[in-house]
């Protein structure tokens, strides 16, 4: 069983544009279509489909609209109930694959909200199996949240993955070492105090600073991922590139989550960590081919290129 946690989740508001966006202009567009969203639940909907045991966890009253649209994708879930109502988030999409998000902060949870959601996410994760923290905190969580929860888990013998940035992802890296991260360059680029440019330019030097991240943080298993550069994988037994894989891209919401989970569809089957990032870079780009916010299964999946040992630029194993 993976758990997914989605501490600030929303109704993801798509709308698909019939012209460029023009600021302060009026724009023709498509009818709207909302889908559950926040970065947890897109990772727990593309491992429900790929038939991997999973629950969502969010907080969020049962009479909430995203609850009942979880439940419509027969995802399993578990809704823990607070007082405010979830935010929308709006996605204007281009026919050139363009997107534009606007994201609302969500809800203030409570100081008694947020220990009765973490107590739910402790009581819901097993040792032995994954817990995926992901996305934004809502407003009333601690910066320090997910390395709060992130230390509970590590007690509690579960294994522990993380994909947030900028002070969320410091901190929790700082004070708690999970199991795995999935950054991107510019999220590694602000943990290391380095340019974003220098990570995507150079796959040697990409797998260097994701080995730094392991090295100096503690993390086990960085899934660095680098848009149209492709993907780096960086564990205590190596370092693996993988190629972007050729796609049109039609819209890049979702594709991270779909990395993430595909990283780990394959390895609670357990693949090698090649076939790990093969099918993280395959998820990814087929998220990226596909409209909007819609997520892949398996048969939206392009074959991955291969996946090649890569020695890190300036890098030693300590």
């Amino acid at each position: 069983m993976i758990v997914t946690v989605t501490a600030n989740p929303a109704i993801d508001r798509l709308i698909g544009l019939l012209e460029p966006l023009e600021r302060g202009g009026v724009v023709r567009s498509r009818a709207a279509h909302d889908d559950p969203g926040g970065k947890g639940i897109n990772v727990a909907r593309v491992l429900h489909a790929n038939g991997v045991a999973v629950t969502a966890m969010l907080p969020a009253a049962d009479d909430e609209p995203l609850v009942g649209a979880l439940e419509a994708l027969g995802l399993p879930r578990r809704a823990v109930p607070i007082q405010g109502r979830l935010r929308v988030n709006l996605t204007l999409a281009e026919d050139d694959g363009t997107t534009t998000k606007i994201n609302s902060p969500g809800p203030r949870l409570t100081e008694d909200e947020a220990e009765a959601f973490a107590a739910a996410v402790l009581d819901a994760s097993t040792a032995g199996g994954w817990t995926v923290l992901s996305g934004s905190l809502p407003p009333g969580l601690p910066h320090d949240w997910y390395a709060t929860v992130t230390e509970r888990l590590s007690r509690a013998g579960s294994r522990v993955a993380v994909d947030t940035s900028g002070e969320a992802l410091g901190l929790t890296v700082e004070k708690s070492a999970p199991h795995l991260i999935k950054p991107n360059a510019d999220e590694v680029a602000e943990l290391l105090g380095i340019d974003a440019e220098e990570v995507e330019g150079d796959r040697h030097v990409a797998a260097w600073r994701a080995q730094q991240v392991r090295s100096e943080f503690g993390v086990e298993t960085v899934l660095l991922t680098l848009g149209g550069a492709g993907a780096v994988l960086a564990t205590a037994d190596g370092s693996w590139f993988c190629p972007a894989v050729p796609v049109q891209v039609r819209s890049t919401v979702g594709a991270g989550d779909s990395s993430l989970a595909g990283y780990l569809v394959a390895e609670v089957a357990g693949r090698s960590p090649e076939d790990c990032l093969a099918s993280a870079a395959a998820h990814g780009a087929a998220a990226a081919a596909l409209p909007g916010s819609a997520l892949p299964g398996p048969r939206d999946l392009p074959a991955a290129p291969d996946v090649v040992p890569v020695e890190p630029a300036g890098w030693r194993n300590p």
